[in-house]
């Protein structure tokens, strides 16, 4: 994914938090003077400039992998599996490892189905807001020396992207032909073709919408769709998805 957050190992440069300071200060002068910037951030960073509390889930545009294995935590009750966590976790830091507490001698103690849920938010903290904070910090420094966080808390995270990036142009051709199919589906079935020609009718704006639905950010995929596919499966039950973000009605009903 070609989003960006601060690298906790910045601090192998003596100035990184003044180089961070600086980036906030031209998104800031990008803002404010309407100009839109080549770049977009990972989904907490948008809600940390916003003051938006994250949640596990944002780690999908930061290790993907990682979360998979926190949501096999969360789907599973661990006090039947000797998984040996405690508050604490493993971080690399130029070829060495150290362990850090989450917890006050988070180390020595062990997590367990009651308090996973803990767990799971702290740790998730520490890799997209405790490990880079300074970092965090100096950027919205630069950024609210000129645009005050107040003039830009009225959007969220999603309207705030567009704001700085502005809309890309989707490829709907692309999309549809790296779009996989699994379950009972196909490039034939008529859901699908419904589901292509409502898309087709939609204004720029929407699909952009649709697009940061899917994947989580506004942006294509670098390299374009050939080196990413989307997956469109049928399940074993009804329900309905509130598409209010993108301004439209539409329900998804799979038999």
């Amino acid at each position: 994914d070609n989003t960006y957050q601060p690298n906790p190992q910045s601090t192998i440069n003596a100035d990184h938090l003044s180089y961070f300071n600086f980036a906030g200060r031209i998104v800031g002068l990008a803002l404010f003077h309407g100009e839109l910037l080549d770049v977009h951030f990972t989904r907490s960073f948008y809600k940390h400039i916003l003051g938006i509390p994250i949640q596990p889930n944002d780690l999908a545009a930061v290790d993907a992998d990682y979360l998979k294995n926190l949501n096999w935590i969360i789907e599973n009750n661990i006090d039947e599996i000797d998984l040996n966590l405690t508050f604490s976790a493993e971080i690399e830091n130029f070829g060495s490892r150290q362990i850090v507490d989450l917890i006050p001698d988070g180390r020595n103690k062990p997590v367990n189905e009651s308090n996973k849920q803990l767990y799971l938010q702290l740790v998730s903290e520490l890799k997209m807001t405790t490990g880079i904070k300074a970092q965090i910090d100096s950027f919205l420094e630069g950024l609210f020396w000129l645009i005050p966080q107040t003039y830009i808390s009225i959007f969220n995270e999603f309207e705030l992207e567009l704001l700085i990036s502005g809309l890309p142009d989707v490829d709907l051709d692309d999309w549809e032909k790296s779009t996989v199919y699994i379950g009972d589906y196909n490039a034939s079935s008529n859901q699908i073709k419904w589901f292509w020609q409502a898309v087709r009718q939609l204004t720029r704006e929407q699909r952009v919408l649709l697009l940061q639905f899917v994947t989580g950010s506004a942006r294509v995929p670098f390299g374009g769709n050939n080196l990413f596919h989307y997956l469109i499966s049928n399940i074993d039950f009804v329900f309905e998805i509130d598409f209010e973000l993108l301004q439209f009605d539409f329900d998804f009903v799979f038999d």
